[in-house]
């Protein structure tokens, strides 16, 4: 800990005295060295650094700042914060799909033994296909409505990602049915559902294909209290049978922490026009 202080203190000196080339070499080293040290203990899935996200619309401003963030694999992550903390902004920044106003360091590991890959330098080089490609292969995403295809029947919606990347039939699709107690509705549509049922039928499609991690933006706001810690519990349970990360966005601490999940800590402060949310974890 000792030396990575002092890595960062070195960082500053070189700032200042206006060798940028040095300060970013200075900085790239420190990176590594976290994770060398982090690594003694735990695989890294996510290494943030100095990522910056601002939106703008109608004379109001919106920032979020992640000074650094390292998400090991395997860990359950809550999110908690009132509407408009930008927790969806963090989520959307994590799966990708939305590139940050400025980005220090973003590394992505996904699994362990294979080298983090650099998205801050996927960004800069436009290599969007690529992140699309992670995206698909590595990540599943349960949102708030379930996001399910009305014209395809229960089954179909699960196994769409695993049809998606070339996946052979398993028993996975069953097995998960049966954990999420779905299995009687596998060949009606999402319309035939209700809204609780249709949840566990995302979170199936979420889990079908075994991504590395699961990214779930509020999935039981819809569902009244008993049905929405009843379903959390089975979504936590799976994760964890399937050795998955998992990054959920939630109002209800008091049940994802008795779930064992760590919470990132947050600060929100207002500037004028400019609402501003920093993340730490």
């Amino acid at each position: 800990m000792i030396e990575i202080t002092f890595r960062w203190v070195n960082y500053f000196l070189l700032c200042a005295s206006n060798q940028p080339a040095q300060a970013e070499e200075s900085l790239e080293a420190l990176d590594n060295k976290l994770e060398e040290d982090v690594a003694k203990d735990r695989v890294l899935i996510y290494h943030l650094r100095e990522v910056i996200k601002t939106r703008e619309a109608e004379g109001t401003a919106f920032r979020l700042v992640v000074p650094s963030l390292q998400i090991a694999l395997g860990e359950k992550i809550a999110l908690i914060g009132q509407s408009g903390c930008g927790k969806s902004t963090l989520l959307d920044l994590l799966a990708m799909v939305l590139q940050p106003s400025e980005v220090g360091a973003f590394r992505f590991r996904p699994e362990p033994g294979a080298p983090p890959l650099d998205i801050a330098h996927d960004w800069r080089r436009g290599k969007l296909n690529h992140l699309g490609d992670l995206r698909r292969q590595r990540m599943g995403y349960v949102m708030q409505t379930g996001g399910l295809l009305p014209y395809l029947t229960v089954r179909d919606n699960i196994t769409l990602s695993r049809r998606l990347l070339g996946m052979p039939e398993d028993g996975t699709v069953e097995q998960l049915a049966q954990s999420l107690e779905i299995e009687r509705h596998l060949n009606k549509r999402p319309s035939l559902l209700s809204v609780g049922e249709r949840q566990r039928v995302a979170i199936a499609r979420a889990l079908a294909h075994k991504p590395s991690i699961v990214i779930a933006d509020e999935p039981t706001a819809p569902l009244d209290p008993i049905t929405a810690r009843k379903i959390m519990t089975l979504f936590i349970n799976l994760v964890e049978k399937f050795h998955i990360t998992v990054i959920v966005a939630s109002h209800d601490w008091n049940h994802v922490e008795k779930l064992g999940l760590r919470g990132l800590s947050h600060r929100t402060r207002q500037h004028g026009h400019l609402t501003e949310t920093v993340v730490t974890g």
